[in-house]
């Protein structure tokens, strides 16, 4: 037995607002919680890039209209159960959480020092809902949430610890279930400690997959390097069902620097009034949805500016924020201005080159209204998971919420369930063996091939599993990345694990899962689109 495994009740891999949310409160609630991220700082997330806000609810507001709009942007496919439950109980836990305890910093009225929020609108929303903190709304939450996590005394934290599988009686200990005659469960994660370059086993009750989407297996992305599905991947090795996987939505505005990694421009924006226009200085939003124009659903937008560039062989588009935003634009988007101004952009003065890039994942392990997965002891939240609320879209600003919410309510699940005797023997975990070393110790990793195999991958998803889809294209995508993954398991058969490894395999899994998704649903909805017309 290694020495250097631990135990605990609720293990979470992922530290964006679901992660640390299900931690924070997993702790308030008495138990003992070990959080993890791959990555060294604990605030590089997806969570403290997220610009534009985070829902709440509107003075002429009802969960109901709510239910609507979500339901309208997700194409109707939506989970009508998580649409409901994030309605009615989404806006009591940012009430509870960030408002009363936490008291992040959101935007006031101006004056106002109570809870006169200055509610703002993003596209496809019918009222203003939305709460902001400027526009690095995300790192305003994040920041609260951390802070309040590494405060609690029963939660510890691991950084540089990627987790490369999960532990469960099937794959791992059939010998286990044999002899005490259990069902198939996960009792927590194989993790490798970047530092030490070691792997140990991190056994637990409850095990939460918090690793976020997967938008980096994209060449062009909003989301934090490294986000490539890991738990995803993860989970689908232990046999946990995965729904909706071709639905990646792509975010309409990423500021177009050559060269340089895609900044979002957040919807916000056009939530003010600012309008796209291509380079011959035509307004074209109105041709694609005359009713709400700017602020059609995101897959109306990021597909609108993908056949304007295609059509007028534009490699971008220009965002006028100047011309039609009356707020004062410095104090309003703060964060933008500063990004756009460094690149050599005066928002104030000058339209802001754009372009589409992946975003947000709408697919992922199937769970229910308490994060629960098909598999016993594990629990998925965040944007790895699917409740089933975005549908085939998501609509603006759900999934700060959706995060918050399922977070606290995966928290409260694992609590009752541990506190009901719903746990493992002791006898289980000291039987769970050590890591068995897959790779050799001959070769070493060399950083250009990782590299060359990265830019395959996302030039393949991009140009293959993009915006615009086709069955060819989908087939060409899946032959090439299988024979990839065979030529990747193969050449590092002999390379000893390490954490750029284990991004390379799962990326690759994930971008083979999507592919295959997309292939097999041959009807265009919401940001899945495929075999349809482009004409602008």
């Amino acid at each position: 037995m290694g020495a250097a495994r631990k135990e605990t009740e609720c293990l979470v891999i992922g530290t964006g607002i679901a992660g640390a949310t299900c931690a924070l409160m997993a702790a308030r609630f008495g138990l003992k919680v070990c959080l993890i991220t791959k990555r060294s700082d604990i605030f590089a997330t997806n969570t403290n890039r997220a610009q534009g806000g985070i829902v709440y609810r509107g003075n002429d507001d009802t969960p109901d209209l709510l239910v609507d709009d979500i339901m309208r942007a997700g194409r109707g496919i939506n989970s009508l159960e998580a649409v409901r439950f994030l309605a009615e109980k989404g806006p009591e836990v940012v009430k509870e959480v960030l408002i009363d305890d936490l008291k992040v910093d959101f935007t006031h009225l101006t004056g106002a020092s109570d809870e006169s929020f200055d509610l703002t609108r993003e596209g496809a929303h019918s009222v203003n809902r939305i709460l902001y903190s400027a526009d690095n709304t995300g790192a305003a939450i994040e920041k609260r949430l951390v802070d309040a996590v590494k405060a609690h005394p029963n939660v510890e934290i691991m950084t540089e610890a990627t987790a490369v599988d999960l532990i469960t009686l099937h794959h791992h200990s059939t010998d286990i279930q044999m002899t005490y005659q259990l069902d198939n469960r996960c009792l927590g994660a194989y993790v490798f400690l970047n530092r030490t370059r070691e792997v140990i086993p991190i056994l637990a009750q409850y095990t939460v997959l918090a690793t976020g989407g997967l938008g980096d297996i994209y060449l062009h992305t909003t989301n934090e390097k490294g986000t490539v599905g890991d738990g995803m991947v993860m989970a689908k090795r232990a046999g946990v069902r995965m729904i909706n996987m071709e639905f990646m939505q792509f975010h309409p505005t990423a500021l177009y620097v050559p060269g340089a990694r895609r900044f979002l421009i957040s919807e916000a924006v056009r939530g003010e009034g600012a309008r796209l226009r291509n380079l011959r200085g035509e307004y074209f939003m109105e041709r694609y949805n005359p009713e709400l124009k700017d602020l059609a659903p995101r897959d109306e937008v990021a597909r609108a500016i993908w056949v304007e560039m295609v059509h007028n062989s534009e490699e971008y588009v220009l965002l006028d924020i100047a011309g039609f935003v009356d707020e004062d634009i410095p104090s309003r988007f703060p964060t933008i201005y500063q990004t756009c101004k460094d690149a050599g952009i005066d928002i104030t003065r000058e339209p802001v080159p754009v372009v589409p890039a992946a975003h947000y994942f709408c697919g992922g392990i199937h769970v229910d209204t308490r994060g629960r997965t098909s598999l016993k002891g594990l629990h998925a939240v965040g944007e790895v998971s699917c409740t089933g609320l975005h549908g085939a879209n998501r609509l603006a600003s759900t999934s700060l919420l959706e995060g918050l919410t399922w977070g606290y309510y995966a928290a409260v699940d694992i609590t009752e369930r541990i506190n009901s005797g719903k746990t493992v023997s002791p006898k289980v975990f000291s039987q769970v063996r050590d890591w068995i070393p897959t790779g050799g110790v001959m070769e070493k990793e060399d950083p250009a091939l990782i590299a060359q195999d990265w830019m395959v991958i996302k030039n393949t998803m991009w140009n293959y599993v993009g915006i615009v889809r086709t069955s060819a294209r989908l087939k060409r995508a899946i032959e090439d990345m299988r024979h990839m993954y065979q030529r990747i398991e193969e050449f590092y058969k002999e390379t000893p694990i390490s954490k750029d490894i284990i991004s390379l395999f799962h990326g690759t899994q994930s971008a083979i899962m999507v592919a295959e998704a997309a292939l097999r649903n041959r009807t265009s909805i919401g940001c899945h689109y495929i075999n349809g017309p482009m004409n602008p």
